[in-house]
């Protein structure tokens, strides 16, 4: 039997005018089907993938923001975004999605899957992967 690894998926692209974005959100789906430990982190215009009411209907593209609610449901429950990140933006966590999970463990309590972090948390978190991929 293979050890279960630590996939981190960065997020440094806003969600739309690039493929990025939706493509790793993809990734990430592709992985979590494939029982590895997904964890995503938001750094840099990442940050701007997690903003509230986002509206595509201008730019003629779907929204695939409300993607990021369903990921519980294939236990990726770690959403880790950088607080500098936030800052440099204008935004805090209040203006990020309400993101949460049933944690099994806990009576199937809702939890939140969004932490925010500074950056030598960030950097922390990274260092503790076995995989890190950045889109």
């Amino acid at each position: 039997m293979s050890e279960i690894k630590k996939f981190l998926y960065v997020n440094r692209k806003a969600p739309y005018g690039t493929i990025y974005a939706l493509e790793s959100l993809e990734v990430v789906l592709i992985g979590a089907a494939f029982d590895q430990d997904v964890s995503l982190a938001f750094l840099d215009d990442g940050v701007f993938q997690l903003l509230k009411k986002q509206d595509t209907a201008g730019i003629g593209v779907k929204n695939f923001s409300p993607t990021f609610r369903a990921l519980g449901d294939y236990d990726v429950t770690k959403f880790y975004v950088e607080q500098e990140s936030l800052t440099e933006r204008g935004l805090t966590a209040d203006d990020l999605m309400d993101i949460t999970y049933e944690d099994e463990d806990d009576d199937y309590e809702e939890k939140p899957s969004i932490r925010v972090v500074n950056r030598d948390e960030m950097a922390a978190i990274m260092g503790d992967q076995d995989v890190v991929l950045s889109f």
